[in-house]
């Protein structure tokens, strides 16, 4: 499990953006179980998700880049979350599926050329002797705008993105599942989003995700 628990680059736990934030967010006297669930509720919702967000540098992906940008897209959510566990000494790994989103944006789908989203990361918890999936990507308010189920998570159940939306319309399908990883493997990442998006890095942050979806769903 020390693969687990080490910080990185990426799970940058030791800088004092990350020691703060975890102290902020999980007092001392919770256990492991309960840590994990303060923590992933704190990265869920303080962290804005914003999919408009590229960059091919390994810092841009570190859990202190994160919290300082208070935003980010589901990858570095995932490790924000991750670094938060280990530095509680909870193990955490990164998890990646494909899956087609079916309530994007039409702004993000023009910018993407396409509705699946390759490599969407996800955080992988041991907790009571067993990994579970957190997701702790799409913040409350975006949430509500688009009218989707919150992802909960209690530890104790993998948290993955519905199949439907609060009025039963076809929101997340899981196409593939990649594994899980100790680290960011940002080379094969990007190979992969230049293959499928040749376009999308000429987007830059061309985009207000919670706007565009506030605006779509006439909210």
């Amino acid at each position: 499990m020390s693969t687990y628990l080490r910080a990185t680059v990426t799970m940058d736990f030791d800088h004092q953006l990350v020691q703060d934030f975890v102290v902020e967010h999980c007092p001392a006297n919770l256990n492991a179980r309960d840590k994990a669930i303060s923590l992933y509720y704190a990265v869920r919702d303080q962290i804005r998700y914003d999919p408009y967000i590229s960059s091919e540098d390994l810092a841009d992906y570190s859990a202190s880049f994160t919290l300082d940008a208070a935003r980010g897209w589901c990858v570095p959510k995932a490790i924000l979350y991750a670094a938060c566990l280990r530095a509680t000494g909870i193990p955490a790994r990164l998890g990646y599926a494909d899956v087609k989103n079916h309530m994007t944006t039409e702004n993000l789908r023009r910018s993407m050329g396409t509705d699946i989203f390759y490599w969407h990361g996800y955080t992988d918890v041991y907790l009571e002797q067993k990994w579970v999936k957190a997701t702790p990507a799409f913040n409350i308010q975006l949430c509500e705008k688009f009218r989707l189920k919150p992802l909960e998570f209690d530890g104790l159940e993998d948290s993955i993105y519905h199949p439907f939306d609060v009025d039963g319309k076809r929101h997340m399908e899981y196409l593939n599942y990649r594994g899980t990883f100790s680290d960011l493997p940002l080379d094969q990442m990007l190979s992969d989003f230049a293959r499928y998006y040749p376009d999308h890095s000429e987007a830059g942050e061309q985009g207000d995700f919670e706007k565009e979806a506030e605006l779509e769903n006439q909210i």
